[in-house]
């Protein structure tokens, strides 16, 4: 039976992401055993290219957050307006969400293009190019918007008001938003 494409987009980003970290956490083995015990094998821009595969990865998941409720929401006012009004709180949120992470997706553009054109590079031996770090920002924003709109799409047209009622999750309700039925997930 074939995977649906949002299990197929989750699978990807979580190996994608868990990849990252292996990469990054080998590099930290490798440059920690070269500084104590080899140091001729230690390369001295382990720490930046952590930093990078990390940020990567955390822009990379960001769009699980989305989809498991995970970002920041007002959490105590849902609780204290009906189903409906959970609703149409979440349709805000989704709303506001949305223009955020087009704002990301836009200014980011913005920065990998003014690196892109200054030729930046890190200033370690490795001389990186910065428009490949600077790439996650936009990319990051661009995954959570599809996720936002997807959610906004279901609360405005599959909401279901008894899966609404905040703080009253089934096992296995974090793998999807709230007050969502999953027609067509």
């Amino acid at each position: 039976m074939a995977e649906r494409p949002n299990t197929i987009w989750d699978t990807i980003e979580r190996t994608l992401v868990g990849l990252l970290g292996l990469i990054a956490m080998a590099i930290g083995l490798v440059q920690v055993a070269g500084r104590y015990f080899f140091p001729q094998y230690a390369i001295s821009y382990a720490e930046e290219v952590i930093v990078y595969l990390v940020v990567w990865g955390v822009m990379i998941i960001s769009s699980q957050l989305v989809r498991t409720d995970g970002h920041v929401r007002p959490d105590l006012v849902l609780r204290l307006v009906p189903p409906q009004g959970q609703r149409w709180l979440e349709v805000f949120n989704c709303i506001v969400a949305l223009i955020f992470c087009a704002g990301m997706v836009w200014y980011g553009w913005q920065i990998v293009d003014t690196s892109l054109l200054l030729d930046e590079r890190s200033s370690s031996d490795l001389q990186f190019p910065m428009y490949i770090y600077y790439a996650s920002l936009p990319t990051g924003g661009a995954l959570m918007v599809m996720r936002y709109l997807i959610r906004l799409y279901r609360f405005l047209f599959h909401f279901d008001p008894k899966t609404m009622v905040v703080g009253q999750h089934h096992i296995g309700d974090h793998e999807r938003p709230l007050g969502m039925d999953v027609v067509g997930d």
